[in-house]
C-alpha cells in the first residue's frame, strides 16, 4: 500500500533530522521515490516553516533538530486520572476548525494538537503563523449548558490556565494582555482564540484555541508585532510533549472550575499577571480610540479604563488594547 504525503513528510523529516546530510538519491531509495519528488516534498517542508539546508553534492539535512509530538509521549506526562481524548495531528489548516467541523460528534474535553498549521488564525481573524514543529497548536472542545451568559470571562481563565502551564514547565515572569493574549518580556508569547456555536437561552459549544511560541525558526518574517518565544525565555530544554501535558491539563481543570464558578476563581490571578496594569493604554472600539490608564478587569472581565470622564467597563468583541 502506497504511503500518504503525509507519512512520507514524516519519515523523510525523522530521517534528516539526525543533524548529517542526506542525498536526494538515498532518500529516494528510503522512501522508494524519484530524487524529483524528493525534492518537491522538500520544498513543500520548507514552505511550512522549516529550516533545511540544501546543498549541491551534498543533499538535504534539517537545520535544528524537531522534537515530534506523541500521544505515547504526551501521555506519560499527563496526570494518572486524565481521561479525555487526545489526537495529534501532523499538518492540517486550523485545530480549531478542525474541532469546528466535529462539534456534533465530540466527547467533552476532547483536545487536537498538530505539527503545523496552514490556515491558523488569531482574533478578528488575523493570520496566526505556524511552522512546523516550533511551537504548540493546540485546540479543545467544550460545551457549557449555560449558554453565552456563561461564558464572559473565558479567555481571562483560559490566560491564567497557560501561564500556570508555563510555571510547572519552569517558566516565571509571564504576563498577560486582554483579553486573550500571553506576554514575555513585553512581546507576545500565546494567543488564545475562542469560538462558539449555539442558540440564546440554550447551552453552547465552544473551542478553545492556543497557539504557543516555543522556538520559531529565525527566518519568520509574517508576524506584525514584537514577538517572544520560550527559547528566548529559558536556558532549559523545552520538551513540547511536556509542555502539551502540562496546558492539557491545566486548560481542562480550568474549564471544570470555570463551568461550575465563572470567572471568580481566576480574577485575582489575572490581575496580578495583567501586563498595562495602571499604564496609560488606548483601546480601539471600531473606528474610535480611546486613551487613559488601565485599572485591570472587573468581576465580569470587562477592562476597566479611567478617563477624565471616570472609569468604564469596555467588553471584548471589537475592543483591541494597545500602549499608549
Amino acid at each position: 500500500m502506497s504511503k500518504s504525503v503525509d507519512e512520507v513528510r514524516s519519515i523523510l523529516l525523522s530521517v534528516i533530522a539526525n543533524g548529517e546530510f542526506h542525498s536526494g538519491e538515498a532518500l529516494g531509495q528510503t522512501l522508494n521515490l524519484s530524487r524529483a519528488s524528493i525534492s518537491n516534498h522538500i520544498k513543500a517542508l520548507t514552505s511550512l516553516g522549516l529550516d533545511i539546508y540544501s546543498v549541491t553534492g551534498k543533499g538535504y539535512c534539517l537545520a535544528n533538530p524537531l522534537d515530534f509530538l506523541a500521544l505515547k509521549e504526551i501521555s506519560t506526562h499527563l496526570p494518572a486520572d486524565y481521561s479525555l481524548p487526545i489526537e495529534v495531528l501532523n499538518v492540517i489548516g486550523s485545530t480549531n476548525q478542525y474541532i469546528k467541523e466535529r462539534f456534533d460528534n465530540l466527547e467533552n474535553g476532547y483536545a487536537c494538537l498538530a505539527e503545523a498549521q496552514t490556515a491558523g488564525r488569531g482574533r478578528h481573524g488575523r493570520k496566526w503563523v505556524s511552522p512546523y514543529g516550533s511551537s504548540l497548536y493546540l485546540s479543545m472542545y467544550w460545551h457549557f449548558s449555560g449558554g453565552y451568559p456563561a461564558l464572559g470571562g473565558l479567555s481571562l481563565a483560559v490566560g491564567v490556565a497557560v501561564a500556570k502551564a508555563l510555571s510547572l514547565s519552569g517558566i516565571e515572569g509571564i504576563k498577560l494582555k486582554w483579553p486573550n493574549d500571553i506576554y514575555g518580556l513585553g512581546k507576545k508569547l500565546a494567543g488564545v482564540l475562542i469560538e462558539v456555536e449555539g442558540q440564546m437561552g440554550l447551552g453552547c459549544q465552544t473551542v478553545i484555541g492556543i497557539g504557543l511560541n516555543i522556538s520559531l525558526p529565525k527566518n519568520v518574517e509574517e508576524i506584525d508585532q514584537p514577538w517572544i518565544d520560550l527559547a528566548q525565555l529559558t536556558d532549559n530544554s523545552l520538551e513540547r510533549n511536556r509542555l502539551a501535558a502540562n496546558l492539557l491539563a491545566t486548560l481542562s481543570e480550568t474549564l471544570y472550575v470555570f463551568e461550575r464558578d465563572g470567572l471568580a476563581p481566576f480574577i485575582e490571578t489575572w490581575r496580578s499577571k495583567d501586563v498595562y496594569a495602571n499604564q496609560a493604554i488606548k483601546l480601539i472600539v471600531g473606528k474610535q480610540t480611546i486613551s487613559g490608564i488601565s485599572r485591570g478587569v472587573n468581576e465580569s472581565g470587562a477592562i476597566l479604563l479611567e478617563t477624565e470622564q471616570g472609569v468604564k467597563a469596555f467588553h471584548g468583541g471589537e475592543v483591541s488594547v494597545r500602549p499608549a
